[in-house]
């Protein structure tokens, strides 16, 4: 049942760091001029691996947000989240030394964690033969899921709500949503909300190539990632952070910000209970989720005129998120448009959500929509509108943004065009 009595909840600060741009500009950009961020791998050496490309974080430079100190404490995925978060923050234009930090909250997931430290810890160890004289003390908390949102406290002494939330792919949109709820309950006034991912390494590569999840397109690591294409092989690992500051509206003017870019309306969160991997026939927890994120924003399905699809690229997603949309939207399906961003970021993991609710954002805000690149034989069991291969200009003033994971977890989250 809808919630009607709830404060409004508003986005004024967005940091990313994407395969496709180390920064929010760079990003949308990179989605306007329809770029890939796929290639060769470059991390390790992947020739003998079914797939030997990815979509990798390029010029990445750590020490422009964090001391070198620091990054030696801090798995890859932390420094991504870290560098995302004072892009947002700063981007916010937020004064944590004029704001009650005891009502500022963290909540940063990651599906996978610390992937890169638990290699070379346990590289380490088989080494020594299994003696672990060399095991790092920062081992542990290099590796655990919850540590980024812990850094970000620490930098700015944020006292309120702080954890990470892990749910595979549908991750950081869980988080975004328990930030939602947190801000709801006035359990908070503010919360920086995100996900970050870096498990572009032999272990996250093999493992995703043993359960015939990637694409093997190896002689064309550019136009591997096709969603809804259907020449669709499976996805391309991404890796990166999104972060967005996330505030009540009355917090929002109180402090003065000078810009607020959408308003985050509602979600939906639901449960396949169907497979550990696969999802449901018809995509049937998609429908659950996104009716709900629609009935959370107090809005009819035909106010939504985008959604950034989950997307990925894979037989069954693609075919059945399609289904669920033409259940849930009826006609309106074919007049809507529908996009998969990860098409040039490849798939984020426990990123993705964030990483496309900002772009969901930036299409409210620049009236745009992203595209779905390397589309080029439809599928008939993908018949929407895709926005293929070139950006559309569009006005739209709400957009559902899905994300689904291993062990059928579903989350939608609706945003709106923000009006005073």
């Amino acid at each position: 049942m809808a919630r009607y009595d709830f404060p409004r909840i508003v986005v004024t600060g967005l940091g990313a760091i994407v395969p496709i741009g180390n920064n929010l500009t760079e990003f949308w950009d990179g989605m306007m001029q329809a770029r890939t961020g796929g290639g060769p791998i470059t991390r390790f050496d992947a020739s003998s691996f079914d797939t030997t490309f990815a979509c990798e974080v390029k010029n990445y430079d750590p020490l422009l947000h964090i001391s070198r100190k620091e990054t030696q404490r801090m798995d890859l995925f932390t420094q991504f989240a870290m560098s995302a978060s004072e892009m947002a923050v700063a981007d916010s234009g937020i004064d944590f030394e004029r704001t009650d930090r005891n009502r500022i909250g963290v909540i940063i997931g990651s599906g996978i964690g610390g992937m890169w430290t638990h290699y070379h810890q346990q590289n380490n160890l088989i080494a020594r033969n299994g003696i672990p004289d060399r095991i790092s003390p920062f081992f542990v908390p290099m590796i655990i899921s919850d540590i980024a949102a812990g850094h970000a406290a620490i930098r700015w002494g944020l006292k309120g709500p702080n954890y990470a939330t892990v749910s595979a792919c549908a991750t950081s949109s869980h988080a975004i949503a328990d930030a939602i709820m947190l801000l709801q309950r006035g359990d908070a006034d503010a919360m920086l909300v995100g996900g970050s991912e870096s498990v572009i390494n032999p272990m996250g590569i093999g493992g995703f190539n043993a359960m015939k999840a990637l694409s093997r397109r190896n002689d064309s690591p550019e136009t591997a990632s096709r969603p809804f294409d259907a020449e669709r092989d499976g996805f391309v690992m991404g890796e990166g952070s999104g972060m967005l500051l996330l505030e009540t509206y009355e917090h929002a003017i109180k402090r003065g910000a000078t810009k607020i870019y959408a308003e985050a309306a509602g979600f939906g969160l639901t449960d396949d209970a169907y497979h550990i991997t696969q999802p449901a026939e018809g995509g049937e927890g998609a429908v659950r989720s996104m009716r709900l994120a629609i009935e959370d924003a107090k809005l009819l399905p035909q106010d939504i005129g985008y959604i950034n699809a989950h997307g990925t690229s894979t037989p069954f997603n693609d075919k059945n998120e399609s289904a669920a949309i033409k259940t849930v939207f009826g006609e309106h399906a074919y007049k809507l448009a529908v996009s998969s961003t990860k098409s040039m970021t490849g798939h984020l993991l426990g990123a993705a959500g964030a990483v496309e609710a900002i772009a969901s954002v930036m299409a409210i805000v620049n009236s745009t929509l992203p595209p779905t690149i390397n589309y080029a034989t439809p599928d008939p069991d993908c018949d929407l509108f895709y926005v293929p291969n070139t950006p559309v200009k569009r006005e739209i003033s709400a957009v559902l943004s899905n994300t689904f994971g291993f062990g059928g977890h579903n989350a939608t989250i609706c945003f709106k065009k923000f009006e005073e």
